[in-house]
């Protein structure tokens, strides 16, 4: 079996050589700390190199969806345990004069007097069951639900007007809570969502511009009513 030589005494390094290592890798490691590991991860930069690399966005990424995490995670646990028919809710009134609807056909005197419309524009515009507008401020969330029974499904459209909003798509009740789809710096979606379970299936909201926007919500389909969530 082979043994490794013993380096001699003059080999090994000096006392100074080893104190100047060590204070050239702490440098090192500040300097990589301060220009890589603070920009990317905390979206801190002191130096302005993280910015020139592209590091400090992916650190305010990460922090923004920290935060953005958090104030889901909370509005799911106060939705779970607040019941669907506690006065922490504010139904929104069908006759508000924000809602969009259909209005009755005017009478017609004679078949002169008769708008010319063809079928494919009349077709064309969706009638909405309930219509809100909402303004948020920078930082301000909001959350919207629909009563529903399961397997029901209802139609959707929202807009954000003034900038992209993150939203979380969500439900719960009926012991069980659930996570449709979630999104990040979005202007608009449209589509429907079908409940899973019997309870409350809608939207959080939260504004992350810096100025205020403006949130259009438009709903339709089998569903009991439209509640703002306190």
């Amino acid at each position: 079996m082979y043994n490794t030589d013993i380096p001699k005494r003059e080999e090994l390094p000096s006392t100074a050589k080893l104190i100047r290592s060590t204070i050239i890798a702490a440098i090192v490691a500040l300097v990589l700390l301060v220009t890589v590991v603070m920009p990317a991860e905390y979206g801190i930069d002191p130096t302005g190199a993280g910015r020139a690399l592209g590091l400090t966005e992916m650190g305010e990424i990460k922090e923004q969806l920290a935060d953005e995490a958090a104030a889901d995670e909370e509005a799911q646990m106060v939705a779970v345990q607040s019941p669907s028919d506690q006065q922490g809710t504010e139904t929104v009134n069908p006759e508000e004069p924000t809602q969009e609807k259909a209005s009755a056909p005017e009478p017609v005197t004679s078949a002169e007097e008769e708008p010319q419309v063809s079928e494919a524009v009349q077709t064309e515009k969706p009638q909405w069951q309930d219509e809100v507008r909402v303004v948020l401020t920078p930082g301000e969330g909001t959350e919207f639900k629909l009563t529903m029974e399961e397997g029901a499904v209802a139609r959707f459209s929202w807009i954000s007007e003034g900038g992209p909003i993150n939203y979380d798509t969500h439900g719960d009740g009926s012991g069980q809570s659930i996570s449709y789809e979630k999104g990040r710096g979005v202007p608009e979606d449209e589509g429907e969502l079908e409940a899973a379970f019997t309870g409350n299936h809608g939207w959080f909201f939260r504004n992350r511009n810096d100025n205020d926007i403006t949130l259009v919500l438009r709903t339709d389909g089998d569903y009991g009513e439209l509640k703002k969530m306190l």
